[in-house]
């Protein structure tokens, strides 16, 4: 892989991570953007609610793809109300034929109350595995944590957190300045 193919703007650093354990679901971000080996902001909030506070997401790659990403589920969830995996295949279907959406770069980590998504620009919609994802710079590292932390007596959100601390101390472009939206499952 060359360098121009690792990321054509230079922008870098995304921790996002899904714990769902215990009658919740967590998506926590982490708010570093870096160019290169600069860190120009450290408090980016890149995890949010949409539709009516009822789908939490989480995004790594390019901001304004994942916003442009964002606005587009949106409007799916208002075509199919309190069904997130057909908006989510329908977003997919979009972001993989629409040739301006086929050239963002990002990806996102999507939960509702009872399913936990992962959408790509490949088209893939992907429910994780054991309930945690991590996606991003510092994804595996925060899986890598979340996994090891599963199994104690903590909560979703706390694991969330130690886990997010973890990956933080490892990745260069991870910060511990979290953004955590919490929903509670059915």
């Amino acid at each position: 892989m060359t360098n121009t193919d690792k990321s054509r703007s230079g922008w870098r650093g995304t921790t996002i991570l899904t714990v769902r354990k215990g009658g919740q679901v967590v998506i926590a971000g982490d708010g570093q953007v870096s160019v290169g080996d600069t860190i120009i902001k450290g408090n980016a909030r890149k995890v949010r609610t949409l539709g009516n506070g009822n789908v939490i997401a989480g995004f790594a790659g390019a901001t304004a793809d994942a916003l442009t990403l964002f606005e587009r589920l949106e409007t799916k969830l208002e075509r199919f109300p309190d069904q997130l995996k057909r908006a989510c295949v329908e977003l997919a279907k979009d972001w993989r034929t629409d040739r301006y959406l086929r050239r963002l770069e990002a990806m996102m980590i999507v939960a509702d109350a009872n399913e936990t998504l992962v959408l790509t620009g490949t088209g893939d919609v992907l429910e994780p595995e054991g309930h945690l994802m991590g996606i991003g710079s510092g994804g595996n590292y925060a899986l890598a944590a979340a996994r090891a932390l599963v199994d104690q007596k903590l909560g979703a959100e706390e694991i969330a957190k130690r886990a997010m601390a973890i990956a933080a101390d490892i990745c260069v472009y991870t910060n511990n300045s979290l953004t955590v939206e919490i929903l509670n499952a059915d």
